[in-house]
């Protein structure tokens, strides 16, 4: 298979959840009215996410570029392998939609809450506490699959555990903010995955 189809494809797939992701970040913060502080996670940890987030995003740009800058970290996968990354994205972007219009302005770029927060337990947050880290994490996974590289699936599974560990900050905030509603609602979901029993 042609490269430029995986690039064409891998570059629709990466903007669309980028773009996704811009309109409903936009109306939240707009709708809220509320601008939350960068510095409410900690700066080590504001350190680590504009690091990672940095590369996650220039890796990709400079593969669809030009997939010979990133021959380096080329893994060699089979052409089966890469269509399975293109599944994999094509799954994750309705997800991507149904998690963000499910949260709408909930969503925050730190793990503090906003003033009118209300806690959301419908959509995919019925099953899920957290999917955007399971989907996003999933997304940049399949574009590294696509892109047959290892170093953006490295960079994948790294933002994902920067996200676990930043998460029981999240949930500390969400229980102060909620209560025991909040921890009802973690007895019957999963964290990152649904809860199968």
């Amino acid at each position: 298979m042609n490269e430029t189809t995986f690039r064409i494809l891998a570059a629709l797939m990466l903007f669309t959840g980028a773009g996704i992701s811009t309109t409903f970040r936009r109306k939240a913060d707009h709708d809220s009215g509320e601008k939350l502080s960068r510095h409410a996670d900690g700066t080590p940890m504001m350190m680590v996410i504009r690091v990672f987030g940095l590369l996650l995003w220039l890796s990709p740009i400079v593969y669809l570029i030009n997939p010979a800058w990133m021959n380096w970290s080329k893994l060699g996968l089979s052409e089966p392998v890469r269509w399975s990354g293109v599944a994999l994205g094509l799954t994750c972007i309705p997800i991507i939609y149904w998690l963000f219009s499910s949260i709408g302005s909930g969503i925050t770029p730190v793990s503090a809450t906003r003033r009118e927060h209300k806690l959301i337990t419908h959509g995919i947050y019925r099953w899920v506490r957290h999917p955007l880290y399971t989907v996003g994490s999933s997304l940049i996974v399949s574009f590294g699959l696509m892109a047959d590289n290892w170093f953006i699936i490295l960079l994948a599974v790294l933002a994902f555990i920067a996200m676990a560990i930043r998460t029981p900050k999240e949930e500390a905030n969400l229980i102060e903010k909620f209560g025991d509603e909040y921890r009802e609602y973690m007895k019957r979901t999963g964290r990152f995955l649904p809860r199968f029993r």
